[in-house]
């Protein structure tokens, strides 16, 4: 919350409880990251970079609306998979700051 507002993260993750309706687009343009420099949204990445590797895995996708928010659901296989597909540019399984 020290670089998103608490409100925008309740409404993003609350519109997207229920299973399979994750939009990774919608969600976060609705967190305020699209609005976010660059080194911001770094910010956020290194926190949901839980092992503090520099990537993002899929196991790490599926938790992160929780990294939100504790109150987050998982994301479905599916759901995970998606994500990962968007972020992942060069093909490597994981998703790099850059």
């Amino acid at each position: 919350t020290d670089l998103l507002s608490a409100e925008d993260i309740k409404k993003a993750v609350g519109a997207f409880s229920a299973a399979e309706s994750f939009n990774y687009k919608k969600f976060f343009e609705m967190v305020g990251l699209k609005k976010k420099s660059p080194e911001d949204v770094k910010k956020v990445f290194h926190i949901l970079d839980k092992d503090q590797s520099g990537f993002i895995e899929e196991e790490e996708l599926k938790f992160v609306l929780k990294g939100f928010t504790p109150e987050g659901r998982d994301l479905s296989d599916k759901e995970t998979k998606a994500l990962l597909a968007a972020g992942d540019k060069d093909g490597d399984g994981k998703i790099g700051a850059d």
